[in-house]
């Protein structure tokens, strides 16, 4: 382990579906000087249930913005390890998108370079930074598959946001010698996540449209995510390493919409079959082009190859150099998931 269980931890977007989980993976480890860091508006009502589990640790809650630099001065003070978490997941446009995981993540490298006490920067990514497209339907997506140099034409800002950001955070090891370690969770889900995954389908369209059909899911639940992440920033000797994170047992697109319409809620849903849905991506491209933008190019075929081509995917760098494998099996995770569905459908 290359820190202490008293050197001093960041964690930034601790508000956050996982940044939450990470900090109470952390507490349950032994960790005991915690500073975390959330957003002004943040609802805190779950970190602070959590922290009062903990009454022994000496953990700062910072209402903070990462586009002060002053801020992030402050925060990284003395600091031994940081995940980095926050990002603009529901950013529309890519400006604030950029502004949200790229500038921001900028000013935290910054103020790190000028402390100087950082020994491992952990960079929270995403599945979405790969370049799915050089891949055929059924190959493996791992470590070793090239990244998206095209983002901008995804029509999604947070996939730009994304690939940005880890060439920032690249860039930044590479010329200040920073220890940084990515690691890019698949799709995480579990208890205060909403919704069905866009893998699976999209409601958008007045009844829901299923085109993952026999894909398998990236999952991981959330509990699984953020002790993988922890190990990342615990590991000695993974300076400059990317690890995805994904579960051991993955369901079909198809049969986690049937457990879904079991266990939460019936509605009717129609498959589009994988050709289909491809031409119809390949229609709205065109014609977003053909309109010059008055119709977003929401759904194209680089989205199309990122959620709904059907790749398979690998966990195998991640048990074996981080010795990590996921606590918590996919019928519990699963069922704890629908639970908070249902709860949350009647709320």
């Amino acid at each position: 382990m290359i820190i202490s269980f008293n050197d001093p931890i960041l964690i930034t977007g601790s508000g956050g579906f996982i940044g939450g989980r990470v900090v109470e993976a952390l507490l349950q480890r032994g960790f005991t000087n915690l500073r975390c860091l959330v957003r002004p508006s943040s609802n805190l009502q779950t970190l602070a249930s959590t922290l009062s589990r903990h009454p022994a640790a000496d953990v700062e809650v910072i209402r903070g913005n990462l586009q002060s630099l002053a801020d992030c001065r402050r925060m990284v003070r003395n600091v031994a390890l940081i995940y980095h978490l926050a990002a603009g997941r529901g950013e529309k446009s890519y400006p604030d998108a950029f502004m949200n995981s790229v500038v921001t993540t900028r000013n935290l490298l910054e103020a790190v370079v000028q402390a100087g006490t950082i020994r491992r920067f952990v960079n929270v990514s995403s599945f979405v930074v790969y370049a799915t497209s050089t891949l055929r339907r059924g190959d493996r997506l791992d470590e070793s598959c090239p990244l998206e140099t095209r983002a901008h034409l995804t029509g999604e800002a947070y996939a730009y946001a994304k690939v940005k950001q880890e060439e920032l955070v690249s860039e930044y090891a590479k010329a200040y010698r920073l220890p940084c370690t990515i690691v890019r969770p698949g799709v995480v889900y579990g208890p205060g996540n909403k919704g069905i995954t866009g893998r699976v389908g999209l409601g958008g369209f007045g009844i829901f449209l299923h085109l993952g059909g026999a894909n398998r899911i990236p999952l991981s639940h959330v509990r699984n995510c953020a002790d993988a992440i922890v190990l990342a920033g615990l590991q000695a000797g993974v300076d400059g390493q990317a690890f995805n994170i994904v579960d051991d047992e993955l369901p079909t697109s198809r049969q986690f919409l049937r457990m879904y319409k079991r266990n939460v809620a019936r509605f009717r849903s129609i498959y589009v079959p994988h050709p289909v849905s491809y031409l119809l991506c390949l229609l709205w491209e065109k014609y977003s082009r053909w309109s010059q933008g008055q119709l977003p190019p929401t759904y194209n075929r680089q989205r199309w190859s990122v959620y709904w081509k059907g790749n398979t995917y690998s966990n195998e760098k991640i048990k074996r150099v981080l010795g990590w494998k996921p606590a918590v099996p996919f019928k519990e995770a699963a069922m704890s998931y629908f639970e908070y569905q249902r709860q949350a459908g009647r709320s």
